[in-house]
């Protein structure tokens, strides 16, 4: 038995397939979701979304949204969400910094300083998710660079 699983963006569809396992990060925690998971629904994290179908692994960057989980349907309404071979490390790590450096820098109030912090949060996983697939890559012979 397979989930029917799909993740979108206000953008676009990021990704939609018959699939036989997720594991994504909730405010609770990390879960993973199999055929006939009970019926929820939860707020998403930034983090990774881990989608297992056979073999092949798919990681996934996700900012924050909410997910729906009925017995053989996952729906994930992400705020923004990159598969692993799109995330550009580099950029990535220097938006973190400028974020860093803003919030360290200059006298931020509360509200700009949860907003700082959920974006350094935000690039963080993007550098998490990047860094895990160039390593996967690389270990198969792979030139990363070439391929960007």
């Amino acid at each position: 038995m397979k989930i029917n699983f799909k993740i979108a963006t206000p953008e676009r569809v990021v990704f939609k397939d018959d699939i036989d396992s997720v594991t994504v990060p909730t405010q609770m925690g990390e879960i993973t979701i199999l055929p006939n998971h009970i019926p929820l629904i939860s707020i998403l994290v930034a983090g990774e979304i881990t989608i297992r179908n056979g073999e092949e692994t798919i990681a996934m960057s996700v900012a924050g949204g909410f997910l729906e989980v009925l017995s053989t349907k996952v729906v994930v309404l992400a705020d923004r969400a990159e598969r692993s071979e799109e995330i550009d490390v580099e950029r990535a790590t220097e938006a973190m910094k400028r974020a860093n450096e803003l919030r360290e820098e200059k006298a931020v109030d509360s509200r700009e300083f949860a907003a700082l912090s959920a974006q350094i949060e935000k690039e963080m996983a993007r550098i998490r998710v990047g860094r895990k697939h160039s390593r996967r890559v690389e270990q198969r012979g792979f030139n990363v660079k070439k391929y960007k």
